[in-house]
């Protein structure tokens, strides 16, 4: 029996490896005769950090975030997926997006791009699709390719240098070790 997903979550927040997931997200519903939810989640942690908290700032945001899911919410109908949502949240990213709305929406897949941060980053506050990966109680797909299945051309330079780069990095350490010292 093929498992057949029939509520799946795609979380937008306007990156290129949203847009990646997107796409796919789309392709997986219209297969499986699933709905699709979109999901933005105005991070107001954000707010916090502000001194002077603006309440236009906040009005803006959302604005923004509402205008990404009509843009997108208009897409999935224009790629042919007719059963569309979309939900705009506010918290953290984190949370809502690994636990609340599956919860609240039923979900049974969700989602997402695989992120941008760097290691640095990632070593201190971790992204969302980790934490997500981590917290769901249902599948979680994180998405790094296009509809090809290629790496978007900024993907391959990256992955190509960080390759490069481990391969010169253990290179010097094996020259800068005998082969006693090595293998004993």
């Amino acid at each position: 029996m093929l498992q057949q997903y029939q509520k799946i979550m795609i979380a937008i927040d306007g990156s290129d490896e949203a847009d990646l997931a997107f796409k796919k997200a789309v392709n997986v519903a219209k297969r499986n005769d699933a709905e699709l939810l979109l999901a933005h989640v105005v991070d107001t942690r954000s707010f916090q950090s502000v001194s002077s908290f603006d309440g236009a700032l906040a009005e803006e945001a959302m604005s923004m975030a509402k205008g990404t899911l009509d843009t997108y919410q208009q897409q999935a109908v224009d790629m042919g997926q007719t059963k569309v949502s979309s939900v705009l949240a506010y918290g953290s990213p984190k949370n809502i997006i690994a636990k609340e709305l599956p919860k609240e929406y039923n979900i049974d897949l969700i989602m997402l791009g695989a992120t941008g941060l760097n290691a640095v980053e990632r070593l201190f506050i971790g992204s969302v699709s980790e934490s997500v990966i981590r917290n769901a109680s249902c599948d979680v797909l994180v998405v790094r390719t296009d509809l090809d299945n290629k790496l978007p051309k900024n993907e391959e330079k990256y992955a190509s240098a960080l390759l490069k780069q481990t391969y010169t990095s253990h290179f010097s350490w094996f020259e800068s070790h005998n082969e006693e010292s090595i293998f004993l």
